[in-house]
């Protein structure tokens, strides 16, 4: 193990109870504790409780912080209520995305939470644009805990622990209100395609609140879940992950990402380069892929259809509950209609992929 890895708060818990650990992002993470299938359909079915500590959270303040926020993000900022959060994007001049994140507003503050592969970069980001604006900005990634509590039962086992009446709270907003008795901000978001929280205190108190979910979620089915099926159920729901994707080459249009991204709000930096990319008719399209059997194509995949490639794979794995192998892919305009076949190289053998409408999985509300 190397001595750089940084260690969430709930680290020595995870190793005790048997999570299989990985570097992730420079993080010493759980990749698992039983197997993926298992903690996969617990969250579809159940609850799943992920520790997402690894995560960035950057804290805004000042007067300037919300014209700030609108230079740096895709997304409006100054439209958001109290306790709203919306998704956006961090771009750089030339419209290609150096992050995906979501912005919070609170009562004096807001709150970024990014990528933990791309918190540094987004640190020296912001370093580099904070000049004539009177905001203060801290990282406090190392301070605050994060976790998030995904699937139908979540409700049922946060809000008996939880000052704020989480019923009340809607889709995509949060609440400063005490956890536990803690200070905390609890928000209605995830990275599942289910119902959830995710919760944000102080890391002093990370392990009595996670082993106070674990042992109330026991009578509902919770288990701990690690990085791997949040990588299952982000896929089967059609959210991208940085890295695959997207990347500074890939500009919120072709990601598909065009609610992310308002033109006629303030000027953000990459807007001019946005706008020439969203007018151009010839960019690839994310769609969604799915083979027969059992074996995935996965990132780095070409598609073909005859011999001209018309895609590439970002992600893929088996798909626990379509129970089958499902990607994501970039593929010109032409091949992009659901119902088209192509052919993905798989190490050096061909094997037909079915273009597919995303999401794959979508939740009942």
């Amino acid at each position: 193990m190397s001595d750089s890895l940084l260690f969430t708060a709930c680290h020595a818990w995870h190793v005790e109870h048997g999570g299989r650990m990985v570097d992730f992002a420079g993080w010493d993470m759980p990749l698992l504790y039983s197997n993926i299938t298992e903690e996969h359909h617990a969250v579809r079915k159940t609850a799943g409780l992920f520790d997402i500590a690894h995560m960035g959270r950057l804290f805004f303040t000042g007067p300037d912080a919300c014209r700030f926020l609108d230079t740096l993000l895709t997304n409006n900022v100054e439209s958001l209520k109290p306790g709203q959060i919306r998704y956006s994007l961090v771009t750089n001049e030339s419209g290609g995305i150096l992050d995906d994140v979501l912005v919070y507003r609170f009562s004096n503050f807001y709150m970024l939470v990014v990528n933990a592969s791309n918190r540094l970069k987004i640190v020296d980001w912001i370093e580099q644009q904070r000049l004539g604006f009177d905001v203060q900005v801290e990282d406090q990634t190392t301070e605050k805990f994060m976790l998030a509590l995904q699937g139908p039962e979540s409700l049922n086992v946060l809000n008996p622990i939880t000052d704020a009446n989480l019923s009340e709270i809607k889709y995509y907003f949060g609440i400063e209100t005490k956890v536990l008795g803690v200070d905390a901000l609890v928000s209605r978001t995830g990275y599942t395609g289910e119902d959830g929280f995710e919760v944000v205190l102080d890391q002093t108190h990370a392990v009595t609140l996670w082993e106070r979910l674990i042992a109330d979620g026991q009578a509902v089915g919770l288990v701990p879940t690690g990085l791997g099926c949040r990588d299952t159920l982000r896929l089967e729901a059609a959210m991208p992950l940085y890295g695959h994707e997207l990347n500074e080459q890939i500009d919120p249009f072709t990601a598909g990402l065009n609610f992310a991204v308002k033109l006629k709000g303030a000027d953000f930096i990459g807007k001019e380069a946005l706008i020439a990319a969203k007018a151009r008719d010839d960019k690839e399209i994310r769609v969604g892929i799915i083979l027969d059997g059992k074996r995935a194509a996965r990132e780095g995949s070409p598609l073909f259809q005859g011999d001209q490639q018309v895609g590439t794979v970002t992600s893929g794995s088996f798909s626990p509950t379509l129970e089958a192998p499902i990607g994501m892919a970039y593929v010109k305009p032409s091949f992009a209609e659901a119902g088209q076949t192509l052919e993905a190289d798989i190490r050096g053998k061909r094997y037909p992929v079915k273009v597919a409408a995303l999401p794959f999985y979508q939740r009942d509300t």
